[in-house]
């Protein structure tokens, strides 16, 4: 088979080029989500260093006797952080998930497009009347 007949062959069943790209305007919805996310990691940024400093000052001020009391108030913003940071996370996944979703949506859509028109409906069934059944003899109440 030649490369001629190739091409023939894998184009002759479509009518128009694929087109299987997003445009960058379908996916601009969710940008006060990105800033969100962005917002979240700073702060969890800053109390890292707000937690670097007070560790510094509090051995710096007290020394060893500050260990214990230190050690409760890194753990605490430590978890903060963490959980400022985790939400960002979750914020940039809601992101993703809602291109996802657009894309499927668009995609689909060009889907149906394609196919063309919907086929009519087909016209109701006539009603059949109902089929003769036996009826029970009726027996007489004492």
């Amino acid at each position: 088979m030649t490369d001629e007949e190739v091409h023939v062959t894998n184009t002759e069943h479509r009518q128009t080029p694929p087109d299987e790209t997003v445009r960058e305007e379908d996916l601009e919805p969710y940008v006060a989500l990105r800033y969100i996310a962005r917002l979240f990691k700073v702060l969890a940024a800053l109390i890292l260093i707000m937690l670097a400093g007070e560790v510094v000052l509090g051995i710096v001020i007290d020394g060893r006797a500050s260990i214990t009391t230190l050690l409760g108030e890194a753990t605490r913003l430590l978890v903060m952080a963490g959980l400022l940071w985790a939400a960002g996370d979750i914020a940039v996944l809601l992101v993703d998930a809602g291109h996802d979703v657009r894309v499927a949506r668009i995609l689909l859509g060009r889907i149906h497009a394609r196919l063309g028109p919907p086929l009519p409906a087909p016209a109701p069934a006539p009603e059949a009347a109902p089929a003769p059944t036996e009826q029970a003899e009726a027996v007489p109440v004492p």
